[in-house]
């Protein structure tokens, strides 16, 4: 069985109500057809019940099951622009702007419900920015307790692998924070290997990556890998993490041999910590084109509720997929 079939198992097992609110868009809607069929969540859709039905029919989908929210009629509206007013108005938030913006953006309608307790959870991003998503998220559901910041992960899995987790990894941070210092690189550490046994079982074996291992270059970008690690070391004294390595070092036992003997991470590494958002944004593109992996994300990890990314490539298949990870991580809130 493959890794995402495991993860709509266990979605199955305590069903969870996600949000999607891009319903303009045809993925979206075939990917809800296929989450209903599957039984893996029950889905609200936000929109004109009218357009999102006759979309469905002409793509020949089935969305029997799924509830629609139109904004415009919705019960719950003054609720809502309640809610959002409250949560904003330090920002400026009136109570006018607030119903205007949830007559008019269906991501933060969505938000806004996930904030009241109307849904486990929402899924983006097909046909909008990252930080178009990011934004309504952080400012409405905010970081979870103890978090020091959000970040953006991916969970790949490698078909024919036996590196890893029989082939799966967590790649972070690769959709979010450009260039994180010492500090938020090691709590991003912290929260992937968090996020690696919530959503694949096994023990989190972290490797903070670098064009270097262990000294064998000399360069800022080094340094900061290895204050990193050495900040993950005291702080949070339960990770299994070293750094900084090579990606070779962190995977191929045989170099991680030669390149760091006596590591208790290189030549094991599950969880791969990039040293910043270009490294990891490459780094899971080339793992997912050459390698055909899959890739889920970008996950969010350190929100209060759970609200993911998407990939504007992303396929109706891809959504499917985040949608079941977003269920689990809904589970354990």
């Amino acid at each position: 069985m493959s890794y995402i079939d495991l993860i709509k198992d266990k979605a199955r097992q305590d069903k969870k109500t996600i949000v999607l609110p891009e319903t303009n868009d045809k993925r979206t809607l075939i990917a809800a057809a296929q989450i209903m069929e599957e039984g893996i969540a029950n889905i609200i859709m936000v929109g004109n019940e009218e357009k999102i039905m006759d979309g469905a029919g002409w793509l020949e989908v089935d969305l029997t099951g799924v509830k629609v929210v139109d904004p415009k009629n919705c019960d719950k509206l003054e609720e809502y622009v309640a809610l959002l007013y409250e949560t904003r108005k330090a920002k400026g938030m009136t109570m006018d702007k607030a119903r205007e913006i949830l007559l008019s953006d269906y991501l933060t309608f969505g938000v806004v419900m996930v904030k009241a307790n109307d849904a486990d959870g929402m899924v983006a991003g097909a046909c909008h920015a990252t930080a178009d998503v990011l934004r309504p998220s952080l400012q409405i559901l905010k970081t979870a307790p103890g978090a020091k910041l959000v970040s953006g992960f991916f969970i790949m899995d490698v078909p024919n692998c036996t590196m890893g987790e029989n082939g799966t990894f967590l790649f972070a941070d690769c959709g979010l924070n450009q260039n994180p210092n010492a500090e938020e690189l090691a709590a991003i550490a912290d929260s992937s290997a968090k996020s690696f046994k919530q959503l694949v079982g096994a023990k989190p074996i972290v490797a903070m990556l670098s064009h270097s291992t262990k000294g064998s270059a000399k360069h800022p970008l080094v340094d900061k890998v290895a204050e990193a690690t050495r900040i993950a070391h005291e702080q949070y004294p339960g990770l299994t993490i070293d750094g900084e390595l090579q990606a070779d070092a962190a995977l191929v036992p045989s170099v991680a041999k030669s390149k760091a003997p006596g590591s208790d991470v290189a030549g094991k590494a599950n969880v791969l910590i990039f040293p910043n958002l270009d490294c990891g944004n490459i780094g899971y593109k080339l793992v997912q084109r050459l390698a055909k992996a899959e890739a889920y994300g970008p996950m969010l990890q350190g929100m209060a509720k759970p609200v993911n990314d998407l990939s504007r490539g992303c396929s109706a298949t891809d959504i499917v997929g985040v949608v079941a990870l977003t269920a689990v991580q809904a589970q354990l809130v």
